[in-house]
């Protein structure tokens, strides 16, 4: 999960650099083509065709829709109507909806030193995030309210993968709710592809665009769902509080953005509230997965 803080974090500054050149709805849709294609050769040549269990197809499909095309669209479009200050705060909520769901749900118990923990790191990430001032209004509004329905997407896909049957492999999963989620974000990105001077993307753009199929999307996505079926979507999702820091550090070094000193105290939070959440061993799964679920 740490590696996959890293790729998130990097990737809002390596996206920057594709995001000149390519809009931001052909650029989901060209990453997100791309990527459905190489987890399906992947897919082919590691475990080939398998059996999926009664209604786990369907499950899967639905995951993909909420947690691929909602959530993209929600936030791509959502961003582009917020500051990515606004942005990147409501998105630090993402650990504290999923203990909501999970907790609701019956699927995980949420101990009073998760509760703590996941306060900590939501501290931490305001703290990182608020030195470059947020500022909520009426003309952000619109944005912000898109970027919340992108958290209640993500909040859900994560849940969801919980229900979804042990038998079937993360790699398969994160196939097939990839696929699912690829075609309207294609037909969605179509226009605005076909208004594109291709001839006029540089390497470096097509590097970026590289990096945030391959690793943000097909890496990071098998880890993520990798780590929800071991540990739990609460347990997962709190790591989300340290994607700000490596964002920050990212900025730093790739666009000269200078960090401020106050986000070395969110940092120690964030990094205070990982460790409470992750170690505590009374968490558990309430309700394990069946094959024939």
């Amino acid at each position: 999960m740490l590696l996959v803080c890293l790729i998130w974090g990097l990737n809002f500054s390596v996206t920057k650099i594709a995001l000149d050149q390519i809009p931001p709805l052909p650029f989901t849709a060209i990453r997100f083509a791309a990527a459905s294609l190489l987890l399906w050769l992947v897919l082919r040549l590691a475990e080939g065709p398998a059996q999926i269990p009664s209604g786990g197809l369907k499950k899967l499909v639905i995951l993909g829709l909420v947690g691929n095309t909602c959530y993209q669209l929600a936030f791509t479009v959502g961003l582009s109507r917020t500051t990515a200050t606004n942005s990147a705060l409501i998105l630090s909520t993402v650990p504290t909806v999923v203990a909501l769901f999970a907790g609701a749900l019956g699927l995980e118990r949420i101990t009073s030193k998760m509760w703590f923990g996941i306060a900590l790191g939501t501290l931490g990430v305001v703290l990182v995030i608020a030195t470059r001032g947020v500022g909520f209004d009426v003309k952000t509004l619109p944005g912000d309210l898109l970027t919340v329905l992108a958290v209640l997407c993500w909040a859900g896909y994560t849940v969801g993968l919980r229900r979804v049957p042990s038998s079937i492999s993360p790699l398969r999963v994160t196939t097939i709710t990839t696929m699912a989620g690829t075609p309207v974000l294609v037909l969605v990105g179509i226009p605005g592809m076909l208004r594109l001077h291709w001839g006029t993307i540089t390497r470096e753009a097509w590097l970026a665009l590289g990096y945030a199929a391959v690793l943000s999307l097909v890496v990071a996505y098998l880890l993520w769902n990798r780590s929800v079926k071991a540990v739990g979507g609460t347990r997962t999702a709190i790591y989300m509080c340290i994607t700000p820091l490596f964002a920050v550090t990212g900025a730093w070094l790739l666009l000269g953005e200078r960090p401020h000193p106050l986000q070395g105290v969110g940092a120690i939070l964030i990094v205070a509230g990982v460790l409470l959440t992750r170690a505590d061993g009374r968490t558990e799964s309430l309700k394990t997965p069946h094959p024939s679920t």
